[in-house]
């Protein structure tokens, strides 16, 4: 029973820390200190954005291939 416990938290765990290792990884995101909150804010919601792209971008361009 504990086992399928901490698999199921290593599943999830897994599933949230996958974004912010492509933020880090593909775009080198850096905590800044002395940024304001605002600016803080918009950079990683567009770099979550960028790492959802950035993660689908075999099935996106398997679409495109089908399309065309």
């Amino acid at each position: 029973m504990i086992r399928q416990i901490e698999k199921a938290k290593a599943q999830t765990r897994a599933k949230v820390e996958h974004p912010f290792q492509v933020i880090k990884c593909q775009f080198g995101y850096t905590k800044a200190r002395f940024r304001g909150l605002a600016k803080s804010t918009a950079q990683l919601v567009t770099l979550f954005a960028l790492s959802n792209l950035w993660m689908m971008r075999k099935r996106l361009l398997m679409a495109g291939e089908v399309r065309l």
